[in-house]
């Protein structure tokens, strides 16, 4: 799983509907869905930036693939900080408009997703998470994952990038900044990324040192690498420049040390701290286009939703505005069972 094949969208006028039903509609094409399916895809897409269009007026649209054993996904996620709704299940209903339109989109949605996820709040704006399987019956996954990733206004492809290998006793994150913005940032960061799917069961440490010596033909990129161990309920990290990476629990939270410099130039040896990862903890790691002073308590309900939902909250409410924005929230699925 990776944001190597994810799109954004940022939504400001009716225009933007058909761009985004076309960009989904490829991505399931490309992924091999059939054409029921992509059908269905493409007006998930349709009607969830109509939504953003009609009741917002502007927000952002991001289309992710999934994989999970035997199957394939789209994630998307439609993001906005308009007016929200202080009823869900009743706008939701067929029929209930409140921009003179058949209110049909968000009922059609539900019933097309896989699955569908909401987060709202009357004046704060809202969230909507839809899945789409390439089939019906999907294996559970062993974590819970999800991720923002946002190209700088004005850029084409985003600089940071992040990716996730699974292994047997856990699984193991990396989240990249390249340098700047823009194509050459991109290869830094995705750089970095292509080591962990290299050296998938090499140490924290190990990584950082490969990607330290691949990414000398880049412009370099801020590097963290982030390896639970479910057996042990730790975490080992290893991360160069800034990168923040927290473990989330209760209310609290805890940031792990981070070294200065930049992978594949000035980087001095990095060292790995271990942090205990609790069944109950979340993750949660983002480059430094979000500020770092978010405060989940302040969204009542938030930590309860899926960490796809609670990324883009943070994206959309603690963005600077001026850079990429790479956010990852994970949970262990299992151990928090």
């Amino acid at each position: 799983m990776s944001a190597a094949e994810s799109m954004a969208i940022r939504v400001e006028d009716s225009s933007h509907v058909a761009a985004a039903r076309s960009a989904v509609q490829k991505m399931a094409r490309d992924l091999g869905y059939d054409e029921t399916r992509e059908g269905r895809a493409a007006i998930i897409a349709s009607e969830a930036v109509s939504n953003i269009v009609k009741h917002a007026s502007r927000g952002t649209f991001i289309a992710s693939p999934l994989a999970r054993p035997g199957a394939i996904g789209i994630e998307m996620l439609a993001i906005d900080g308009g007016p929200g709704m202080e009823n869900f299940r009743a706008s939701s209903r067929d029929g209930v408009s409140t921009a003179g339109t058949r209110g049909t989109g968000l009922g059609a949605i539900q019933r097309l997703a896989s699955a569908f996820d909401v987060y709202t709040m009357r004046g704060h704006g809202t969230i909507l998470r839809m899945v789409l399987w390439t089939r019906d019956d999907v294996p559970d996954a062993d974590y819970d994952i999800g991720a923002v990733l946002v190209p700088k206004a004005g850029e084409e492809v985003c600089g940071d990038a992040w990716a996730v290998e699974l292994q047997e006793r856990g699984a193991t994150f990396v989240v990249a900044d390249g340098l700047g913005h823009g194509p050459d940032a991109s290869r830094a960061s995705t750089s970095a990324v292509d080591v962990l799917r290299r050296h998938p069961s090499d140490s924290a440490i190990r990584i950082l040192d490969l990607a330290h010596a691949k990414l000398r033909a880049t412009r370099g990129a801020a590097v963290a690498v982030i390896r639970h161990d479910r057996a042990r309920g730790e975490v080992t990290f290893a991360g160069i420049g800034n990168i923040a990476a927290f473990l989330v629990e209760g209310g609290r939270r805890r940031a792990m040390v981070s070294h200065n410099g930049i992978v594949g130039h000035n980087a001095s040896r990095a060292l790995e701290f271990k942090y205990p990862w609790s069944r109950h903890a979340m993750l949660v790691a983002h480059s430094d286009g979000l500020q770092s002073q978010w405060d989940l308590e302040a969204h009542p309900g938030l930590g309860a939703c899926h960490p796809s939902i609670i990324a883009a909250a943070l994206y959309r409410d603690y963005s600077r505005g001026r850079d990429d924005v790479a956010v990852v929230v994970a949970r262990d699925a299992r151990g928090a069972a």
